[in-house]
């Protein structure tokens, strides 16, 4: 009788397959931010004006609606209420306050308040899930920020105390969301699909009564206004919220976090291209930051990088 043995595979093949198996989880959840880029355009072409609310209504309940009817998985137990302060963190708090700085502030200061979400992040791994302060991803979040700020924020950029206390909490909204997301997981019985449906409709739940109390009735709706609500809910909504909440339960939370710098800069290209905004030396410069920002988001920090030591025997 032969026997059949298991093809060796050396450390370096293992360590090849698990950094390409971590770069393709970094490339689709890098989808969602690069997504979310294209709100603006998309928002300011095709939409009603004066309705931002009521495009997040329409961006999260249909799409999480959809996600619960093709899984026709509910929470169960605990997940009840864990599903609810997601879905509130992550969509239902988080967009209302996003478009309130939008509204106080010029966009590009909205936008880099918003950038704050990675060094917020990293403060929060250490009380939530108990990781290591790390300067090294303080300091990159601080880059990042700087660069998104020298990517969007004009020179005669105005302030607004309340449009920055929404931009820095919706900032912590979504942080807090995102930590929480890597604390508590995904039960494993339940797939992406249904997990971001959860999420979903508990934000747009939340979101039903804030929209029309503040908006009022809906907008009318035309052709080019329903595909902007068919791009942000489909596209924008349900597929890049699985990709985005299946990167946080794979990869390290502080790595998925700075990903969300990408949103801003997709916007700033888009506006150059699309309609016609110019991107001088200072915003390349910006973009530079930023891009550097990502890049060493996805490192091991130094330190713990030191700290994997082979021993050898005498």
């Amino acid at each position: 009788m032969t026997s059949t043995a298991a093809p060796e595979v050396s450390p370096g093949e293992a360590g090849s397959g698990a950094f390409n198996g971590k770069l393709s989880r970094t490339a689709l959840t890098a989808i969602a931010p690069v997504v979310w880029g294209t709100t603006y355009v998309v928002t300011t072409e095709l939409l009603p004006p004066g309705h931002p609310l009521f495009a997040g209504l329409l961006r999260a309940l249909p799409a999480g609606l959809i996600a619960l009817a093709l899984t026709r998985t509910l929470p169960r137990g605990a997940w009840w209420g864990k599903a609810a302060v997601l879905g509130v963190l992550n969509i239902g708090l988080f967009l209302p306050l996003l478009f309130i700085a939008a509204e106080h502030l010029p966009g590009g200061v909205a936008a880099t308040l918003g950038a704050a979400q990675p060094l917020i992040v990293a403060v929060l791994a250490v009380t939530v899930l108990h990781e290591r302060l790390s300067g090294w991803r303080l300091a990159w979040g601080v880059v990042g920020v700087v660069g998104v700020g020298l990517v969007v924020v004009g020179p005669n950029a105005a302030l607004d105390v309340a449009g920055i206390v929404a931009g820095l909490a919706g900032a912590a909204s979504m942080a807090l969301g995102v930590t929480l997301t890597k604390r508590w997981g995904r039960p494993p019985e339940v797939g992406p699909l249904a997990f971001t449906g959860w999420q979903l409709t508990a934000g747009g739940l939340f979101l039903v009564p804030v929209t029309f109390l503040v908006e009022g009735a809906p907008p009318a709706i035309d052709l080019s206004a329903t595909l902007g609500y068919l791009w942000l809910g489909l596209v924008g909504g349900l597929l890049t919220y699985m990709l985005w909440f299946r990167g946080i339960t794979t990869l390290p939370v502080t790595s998925v976090a700075v990903l969300g710098l990408l949103s801003p800069l997709v916007a700033a290209v888009l506006g150059a291209v699309l309609l016609g905004q110019t991107l001088g030396p200072v915003q390349l410069v910006g973009f530079g930051f930023s891009l550097a920002a990502i890049l060493a988001g996805q490192l091991p920090a130094p330190s713990s990088v030191s700290t994997r030591t082979t021993t050898r025997t005498p």
